[in-house]
């Protein structure tokens, strides 16, 4: 069963098609990742579909309800979250009350925002780090918060706008390792991603965008044989 549906996507700006028609559906409990080179349109979608940007034209519906441009905390209380590619965690603050930024769109009390942000930061591995200033956090841990964050506002789908930019192979296996613990406590992941072995490691289905349009979508088997995946992606990256 489809958890969310993009039917016909498109977005315009000043003249210039961000992105073009783009219809993908993603299977609720399922991993997706939207992938293409820079400037294919991946990160205008995400936006698109979390209520960032409007649309020019097309729907978004999501779990049978029909959100298109509904602002993202209209989004949030739906049941998506997100991240940013570039985080910023508030340094000032701890990681557990970082975590609890996130809690507070559907807690008003303390406590309970605080037992959601530590149920958060458990999920990730960042539960003995909850006392520390965020400043104080590692380039890993910080993607990681980012994530808590964002599992703390309670998602049923999770859109993730590269995660493993700027990490080393051993860091990002162990990042691959919780998201897969998300994926399995019940939440779905929409994930752009530029690192190919990561996508495979972790995606059931690939959705491929280039210049705004879509132009593969199938499982990682299906997309990586594919001779305009391969001329316009895959063959200038490999499987880096």
């Amino acid at each position: 069963m489809s958890l969310l549906a993009v039917e016909a996507l498109s977005r315009n700006f000043a003249g210039l098609r961000a992105v073009s028609e783009v219809s993908f559906c993603v299977e609720e409990g399922s991993i997706t990742a939207l992938i293409g080179p820079n400037g294919a349109g991946k990160t205008t979608c995400f936006n698109l579909i979390a209520g960032a940007l409007k649309p020019s034209s097309g729907r978004v519906i999501f779990a049978g309800e029909d959100v298109t441009g509904l602002p993202p905390e209209a989004l949030c209380l739906r049941g998506i979250g997100r991240t940013f590619q570039i985080v910023r965690p508030m340094p000032e603050l701890t990681v557990l009350e970082n975590a609890m930024v996130g809690a507070f769109a559907r807690e008003s009390r303390l406590a309970a925002a605080e037992a959601v942000a530590r149920e958060a930061l458990s999920r990730v591995g960042l539960l003995p780090k909850a006392g520390m200033p965020a400043a104080q956090l590692t380039l890993p841990d910080r993607k990681m918060l980012e994530v808590a964050r964002a599992l703390a506002t309670r998602p049923r789908l999770l859109l993730l706008d590269e995660v493993m930019a700027g990490l080393r192979a051993g860091e990002a296996g162990a990042i691959v390792e919780s998201l897969r613990a998300v994926n399995a406590a019940g939440v779905t992941i929409l994930m752009i991603e530029h690192v190919m072995r990561v996508v495979m490691a972790l995606a059931r289905h690939i959705v491929v965008l280039h210049h705004g349009e879509k132009i593969a979508d199938g499982t990682p088997e299906e997309v990586t044989r594919d001779p305009a995946v391969i001329r316009s992606y895959l063959g200038e990256r490999g499987a880096a």
